[in-house]
């Protein structure tokens, strides 16, 4: 029997998501589990799975568009299955198609160019040869879809197409025959449009989101960093596995959570969430954007397992294979810019999360110690700390903890 595949809710809250790539053509056999398509959410990109074996009947949806969540993107036939109406299939099951194929859009836009050269109009014909989504992006970027080349299906134009020629350099154009009178006149800058990827997006909305409407304060604590230095050194040299400055701060972070528990907190509007456990979310910067991958119970783990999951966590998060739970939640944030040689600088909290840790760079510094002038290893951290959530007693407590921690990296790993 013939069934509809649909977009699936694959991000928390998510209403719309982006068919990347299909990894299936129409007529190929599909067993249970096989990949079928690819789909982008604002922070990977999902594998979509078939639930069912039969056959890929019918792609509904261009590989490139947005679409609903819930919408019907393709159908699956059984074996042997022929003659089936997709458009009663669609019906019954109370949908609509997410968009139009590529052949249902090429046809019906052939059949729009016979009618507009039929009535005189060859210059509108050439311009609506093309793609739902190449029309809307080429409008948004100002672009005469009858200048580009379409290297769709019989020279339809897609979204490729649009991209292109949207990144191209605009071509030289020819001296004027006289001077001008004005010749001060200040040009307009080249610039290169980009288009805004989901995980962009995402971040653009959550992030001004956060900044309008959560109301911020920030401490800022020095900590001394020789011990943990040396205790580091000490570890790498016989450990098959190297720790870095980064593992030990998440590490203390979990366990000063675990001693000032009232700080593991997140706020919503309906009540304020406890967690039980430290769930820190490490920062990591991709080529699409940050993202923040998250080592769950670290308060629990030994620091050479926190090292491994850190790092298979970011080695999948740049290559966007990260799964919807191991970035989605966390009870804490830590962003460590230290190692750009950034002194401090100040996070902004994602929500619900009540804070987050933003981690400068280890620099030796005069410091003073029984009256004297000697050098230290300095680390400036600032906290940034929704007010709703935890007041400046209770922040002040838990980076103190931390700091402790730091100065006394053995009392981390007990």
């Amino acid at each position: 029997m013939a069934t509809l595949l649909r977009m699936p809710e694959v991000a928390a809250n998510a209403t719309h998501a982006t068919l990347q790539a299909w990894t299936r053509n129409e007529g190929d056999a599909v067993a249970v589990g096989d990949c079928i398509a690819e789909i982008e959410t604002d922070k990977a990109v999902v594998e979509l799975n078939a639930d069912a074996a039969g056959v890929l009947g019918r792609r509904l949806v261009a590989a490139g568009q947005e679409v609903e969540v819930g919408a019907p993107i393709g159908v699956l036939l059984a074996d042997g299955e022929t003659g089936v109406d997709v458009d009663a299939l669609i019906a019954a099951a109370g949908g609509a198609p997410a968009s139009q194929t590529e052949a249902q859009a090429e046809a019906q836009t052939v059949s729009s160019v016979a009618i507009d050269v039929a009535g005189g109009n060859a210059t509108q014909a050439a311009r609506v040869f093309a793609s739902p989504l190449a029309r809307r992006l080429a409008a948004q970027r100002g672009l005469d879809l009858a200048a580009l080349r379409g290297s769709g299906p019989n020279g339809r134009i897609v979204k490729r197409d649009v991209e292109q020629a949207a990144a191209a350099p605009a071509p030289a154009s020819a001296p004027p025959l006289a001077p001008r009178a004005q010749a001060n006149t200040p040009a307009t800058a080249a610039f290169t449009e980009i288009p805004h990827s989901n995980m962009r997006r995402t971040i653009a909305r959550r992030l001004g989101e956060s900044k309008s409407t959560i109301p911020h304060f920030y401490l800022t604590a020095d900590c001394r960093m020789e011990r943990l230095l040396a205790l580091r050194a000490e570890i790498n040299a016989a450990a098959p596995r190297k720790i870095s400055v980064n593992d030990f701060i998440v590490r203390a972070v979990a366990v000063a959570l675990r001693e000032v528990p009232a700080a593991n907190v997140g706020w919503t509007d309906a009540a304020m969430r406890q967690y039980h456990q430290a769930d820190i979310a490490v920062a990591v910067s991709t080529d699409a954007g940050l993202i923040t991958p998250i080592v769950r119970a670290a308060d629990q783990k030994p620091l050479s397992r926190i090292s491994e999951e850190i790092a298979d966590l970011a080695a999948r998060a740049r290559a966007s294979q990260l799964r919807p739970e191991e970035y989605q939640g966390g009870s804490f944030s830590v962003s460590n810019l230290g190692m750009f040689g950034v002194s401090e600088f100040s996070a902004i909290i994602n929500p619900p999360q009540a804070a987050i840790l933003a981690v400068g760079a280890t620099q030796a510094v005069p410091v003073v110690e029984d009256g004297e002038l000697r050098a230290g290893q300095v680390m400036r951290c600032t906290l940034s700390v929704d007010h709703r959530a935890i007041d400046g007693a209770l922040a002040a407590q838990w980076l103190a903890a931390f700091k402790r921690l730091l100065e006394n990296p053995l009392a981390m790993l007990i």
